[in-house]
């Protein structure tokens, strides 16, 4: 039996989840936990573990979810939980080295094309470069568009903090991305 999109509010009634329901809400949310997570921890693999035992978890604690923020909400907030003690494993802190992500990719395209990825990851990398507190909440409000109330439930913190971490990231970002503009263009007095 397929199981057509129900907006999940189903799923605060259900005791136990089936393979389908499993299945709907990978594919619904899957990038969605897999992204927080590896925008988290900065690695790849972890990311697919993170976002395999979120799953997990979720099957296995169905009963759980009370309606009260929305299946996505639910399933980042489990996503930061797990991915926080992934963190906190001393196993993975010794054996993995959390470096910024940088992509293999090569691209001989027009000057334009290549300017526009530079800033693109220039600017990732300023947001990699943030604290884990004001990266989690500007990728929440930025890459997943949850407001102040869910970022909130999400982090378990109040809005008022929400609100200051965003502003704060933003300023960040925004002091970095200057000083980046700055030496570029010192660069090119050398030149």
């Amino acid at each position: 039996m397929e199981v057509k999109h129900l907006g999940h509010d189903h799923l605060r009634y259900m005791e136990k989840m089936d393979q389908s329901m499993l299945e709907e809400l990978m594919r619904d949310y899957g990038h969605d936990v897999w992204n927080f997570s590896f925008f988290l921890t900065k690695n790849h693999v972890l990311a697919d573990d993170i976002t395999q035992d979120t799953f997990i978890q979720a099957y296995r604690h169905v009963a759980g979810y009370r309606g009260e923020a929305s299946v996505k909400t639910w399933l980042l907030r489990i996503t930061r939980n797990i991915s926080y003690n992934y963190m906190k494993s001393a196993f993975i802190r010794k054996v993995f080295l959390f470096g910024l992500a940088s992509s293999n990719e090569t691209s001989r395209s027009a000057e334009d094309a290549f300017l526009e990825k530079e800033a693109a990851n220039e600017v990732w990398r300023q947001v990699f470069a943030l604290p884990t507190k004001l990266r989690e909440t500007l990728v929440l409000h930025a890459k997943y568009q949850l407001s102040i109330q869910e970022i909130s439930n999400v982090l378990q913190i109040p809005e008022g903090t929400v609100k200051s971490r965003l502003f704060t990231a933003r300023k960040m970002i925004t002091k970095s991305l200057e000083g980046v503009d700055r030496s570029e263009v010192n660069e090119t007095k050398l030149v």
